[in-house]
């Protein structure tokens, strides 16, 4: 089904020999959004890390954007992390330039050439995430809730269909945190599949999606709100 962007059948996820994840059965669309929830270890990031080749797969079939997971070839790990957009917890922005220099960084990095094309692209994503008047400015005079806006402008730089977001609102004040999931929810209702794992189950109550909880080395589907 083409709106499957990502599918798991019978998916076994290890780690160093160690079994985190067993029987993971996942499909999800175009337009999604995904609360992935569960405690400290219980293997959302593991899961996250599968869909763009960071951990492999152990057993089952898994496809990311048609992708083979189970036999990805290295070489093409660069051209499916080019169609995914990672929200970090913990921003990786390089300190020593600006936010557009930040910016034009990874479109050159993804292989964008003309000047006044990189210009126009790095205005469009700023005014998209609230940081229109922001990109003169370093990292460091920034707050967290201004740089989560700038990791998401990054990720959303070259239109990915899928958007990982891993715990994006875990450094932030409960004000700013409800800002950053509203605007990745925005993002999902422009067709994006967005998927965000997070600790603050208040989120869940706020803002609509789909709801997996990671537990006793299983992933399932939780109907009810918690």
């Amino acid at each position: 089904m083409e709106d499957v962007l990502i599918k798991y059948e019978n998916v076994e996820i290890r780690q160093q020999e160690l079994s985190i994840l067993n029987d993971v059965n996942l499909q999800f669309r175009r337009g999604e959004f995904i609360f992935l929830i569960g405690k400290v270890g219980s293997g959302k990031t593991s899961l996250l890390k599968t869909f763009y080749g960071e951990l492999d797969i152990a057993a089952g079939e898994a496809e990311v954007l048609g992708y083979d997971m189970g036999h990805i070839k290295r070489k093409h790990i660069p051209q499916l992390r080019r169609k995914l957009g990672i929200v970090f917890q913990d921003f990786q922005l390089l300190i020593d330039r600006t936010v557009n220099d930040n910016l034009e960084f990874v479109l050159r990095a993804t292989g964008w050439k003309n000047k006044a094309e990189i210009k126009e692209r790095i205005a469009e994503v700023l005014e998209l995430v609230g940081m229109g008047n922001k990109g003169y400015k370093f990292p460091n005079e920034l707050s967290g809730g201004e740089q989560q806006r700038i990791v998401i402008a990054r990720a959303v730089l070259n239109s990915p269909e899928i958007i990982l977001a891993d715990e994006p609102t875990g450094n932030l004040d409960v004000e700013t945190g409800h800002a950053i999931v509203n605007l990745l929810h925005g993002l999902s209702e422009q067709g994006a599949l967005v998927v965000m794992t997070t600790h603050n189950l208040q989120l869940l109550r706020e803002f609509a999606g789909r709801i997996y909880r990671c537990s006793d080395h299983r992933i399932q589907e939780v109907t009810e709100k918690e």
